[in-house]
């Protein structure tokens, strides 16, 4: 395997089941503490990682899309301006506003709210939680890194057999 599939393969984001119920944990405290309408949690590729809250009126492919591509944008205009990236987006509607939060280097965090709340909550509650996934991130990370230390030596010591058997 050359190095260019390794890159590839250590920067996509794999969440297993487990990891994907400690996510929704945490987004579902959010809601309760922004009053938030629901979040997705999209990928910078523009894939949907999860959803909580009151999101079954959205098409969710269609709004991650948009996000990511929205986000890959902005990022551009940021470096016109001088800026690496920018880190919050707000949007505001007539009924409904969303705010795009980056979180960790390959996610964002889409929160739609109503007037239910203001955007004051959203923004204070929407730090809190990026840093607990942020974390939450590193940890998947670091375990994934260790499965793969383990599968790799795995199979460097299987071959090893196979070639002590067959006389390789």
């Amino acid at each position: 395997m050359g190095k260019q599939d390794e890159g590839l393969r250590s920067a996509r984001l794999v969440f297993y089941k487990e990891d994907v119920e400690k996510i929704e944990r945490v987004l579902e405290q959010f809601l309760k503490s922004a009053n938030a309408k629901c979040t997705f949690l999209i990928d910078k590729d523009g894939h949907l990682v999860t959803k909580t809250g009151e999101a079954s009126t959205y098409d969710t492919d269609t709004i991650s899309a948009l996000v990511a591509g929205s986000f890959a944008a902005t990022k551009q205009m940021a470096k016109l301006l001088g800026e690496e990236e920018f880190s919050i987006m707000f949007h505001q509607g007539k009924k409904d506003n969303i705010q795009l939060s980056l979180v960790g280097e390959r996610t964002i965090l889409a929160i739609i709210f109503d007037d239910r709340t203001t955007l004051g909550m959203v923004r204070l509650y929407a730090g809190q939680v990026s840093s607990k996934l942020a974390t939450l991130f590193d940890e998947i990370a670091t375990r994934k890194t260790e499965a793969e230390s383990i599968a790799r030596d795995f199979g460097e010591a299987a071959k090893n057999k196979l070639d002590d058997v067959f006389g390789s």
